[in-house]
């Protein structure tokens, strides 16, 4: 089932989520929607928060070609266990933030630690473009944005238009 993406600035976006402490079929259908909601989008990554639960549960999938399988990975309680000290920028979106796109700048390579659907600890370590996704994804955890990286002035102009855009909405 697609879920309704929350918008910024909601408050609920800049909350810390609560860790997974027992999968459920309901978590699991979380993760479900979630991954039904990111491609609908269309997207590559979507924490729970931006779909109105506060648990510590993300989904992406980076994979973008054709011709390559689909990837989707869902991860409940996500940590970053180490990063690289090279750097990477890449220009970032999100799908609570739409059309709205800035450079950030983040580790290169990062080893994640989490629990699969069924319970499973697992470790990976990803880069490029899925290092850049899990990292953003996991900020959403931590109720941070990647309009948080930006410098003040360009982060006030995004928010000013977002709440323009939610008002726009509302009317309509």
């Amino acid at each position: 089932m697609k879920r309704h993406i929350l918008l910024h600035p909601d408050p609920r976006l800049k909350k810390v989520a609560e860790p997974v402490d027992d999968l459920s079929d309901g978590l699991r259908n979380l993760a479900d929607d979630m991954l039904e909601t990111m491609y609908d989008a269309p997207g590559i990554g979507l924490a729970a928060p931006q779909v109105g639960v506060m648990s510590r549960l993300i989904v992406l999938d980076c994979v973008k070609s054709d011709t390559e399988a689909p990837r989707p990975l869902v991860m409940f309680n996500p940590v970053v266990l180490s990063s690289s000290d090279d750097r990477n920028v890449y220009e970032e979106g999100c799908l609570s933030i739409p059309d709205h796109y800035a450079d950030v700048e983040r580790p290169a390579d990062v080893r994640v630690g989490w629990i699969d659907r069924d319970g499973t600890p697992q470790e990976e370590d990803f880069s490029g473009l899925w290092a850049t996704c899990v990292q953003h994804e996991i900020d959403h955890l931590e109720g941070k944005l990647f309009i948080d990286y930006l410098k003040p002035l360009r982060r006030q102009l995004i928010t000013r238009k977002m709440v323009k855009l939610k008002r726009d909405q509302a009317r309509a």
